[in-house]
């Protein structure tokens, strides 16, 4: 009787707990946080100062006795305390904006890599209970993406999704409601990021935190040529501002697109060689549904202009953009909260408080 108390009166949840944003789906109200993993605490009492937007802010302007953390790395927990609070400040505001029901405890369907070990589930599930859910659900992110795809996972037909996050990038062939093969892969976003750190550092010279480098890419960087020049959407080249490496004075270059396409192409040729090894061990018959239905990209990191085309090219199939990649993990969480077989066939653990 209480469990079924508890159904009725808890929240559905579904979070995308990434290594670079955490999203958060509230049954019934849709995407209500998307902000970014970093918390920043206080090294000394260690009591925490901010949370998501504003600890992003800090990155790299704190003073000695405040640090910034990001909880998850490679899409697992890195810093559990940090993870618990992160999660805690999240369903805290997410019980608070109930209309009087903020006692009750979620129901939480968490989306994780594929890849990750039975202390790295268990580690995600006891900071989801800790920080007050009543249930907590985990999926595997590509699972996640493909039902937030929209791709009916469930039929005979083989399916195949790739998820580009900020911490891994997850290679799955589905089929049946289940995982047929999979690869995770730890390159993803943050290699981006640091592929552009490198590149500053030893072309130009120059210093650069991890902020610029993720503004630089999302400004010019791509995976396959275009035409910069007729180009109006996207720029063919942009001013990056850091340190001098020799003087350590500040200082400023102009970089092209095609420079940058240069040093992103090593970490875009992992993630594709990732993709045709798993094509490679996929059974003939899935291959040729996935032929017909060709590949979806979802996560924030496939969003990378020209990406779509490089691997559509050298994988001689067709590959598709999902509709905003970057929600279709949490989307995934949500949809499964509202199919109780669904929920059974697709999540790899649940744990009650």
């Amino acid at each position: 009787m209480f469990g079924a108390l508890q159904n009725f009166f808890s929240q559905d949840v579904g979070i995308d707990l990434g290594t670079a944003n955490t999203v958060v789906h509230v049954r019934g109200r849709g995407v209500v946080i998307q902000e970014p993993s970093v918390v920043a605490r206080n090294k000394i009492t260690g009591s925490v100062i901010a949370i998501g937007i504003e600890a992003k802010r800090m990155v790299g302007k704190t003073p000695g006795a405040i640090e910034t953390i990001r909880p998850l790395r490679d899409g697992v927990i890195a810093d559990f305390d940090a993870a618990e609070a992160m999660l805690d400040h999240y369903l805290q505001r997410i019980r608070s904006n109930r209309d009087g029901f903020g006692f009750s405890r979620p129901r939480v369907v968490i989306g994780i890599p594929s890849g990750v070990t039975e202390v790295e589930r268990r580690a995600v599930q006891s900071a989801a209970i800790s920080s007050g859910a009543w249930q907590a659900y985990l999926i595997e992110e590509p699972m996640a993406a493909a039902i937030g795809a929209g791709l009916n996972v469930e039929e005979p037909e083989g399916r195949m999704i790739v998820d580009i996050g900020g911490g891994t990038t997850e290679i799955a062939v589905i089929s049946l409601g289940g995982i047929v093969l999979n690869t995770s892969l730890r390159v993803a976003g943050d290699e981006f990021d640091e592929a552009v750190v490198s590149f500053a550092r030893t072309r130009h010279g120059l210093l650069i935190g991890e902020a610029t480098a993720e503004q630089t890419k999302i400004a010019i960087g791509s995976a396959y040529p275009f035409e910069e020049t007729l180009s109006k959407k996207h720029a063919a080249y942009a001013v990056i501002r850091g340190r001098d490496v020799e003087s350590g004075l500040p200082k400023s270059v102009k970089v092209q697109s095609v420079e940058l396409r240069e040093a992103l192409s090593p970490v875009v040729q992992q993630i594709i060689t990732a993709i045709l090894e798993t094509l490679e061990e996929t059974p003939p018959e899935l291959v040729a549904d996935i032929m017909k239905q060709g590949i979806a990209l979802a996560g924030g990191s496939s969003q990378l202009r020209g990406l779509e085309r490089r691997i559509s090219e050298e994988t001689t199939m067709p590959v598709w953009s999902v509709h905003e990649p970057h929600l279709a993990v949490v989307r995934g969480c949500a949809i499964v909260l509202e199919k109780p077989a669904l929920l059974k066939k697709a999540t790899v653990s649940w744990r009650s408080r």
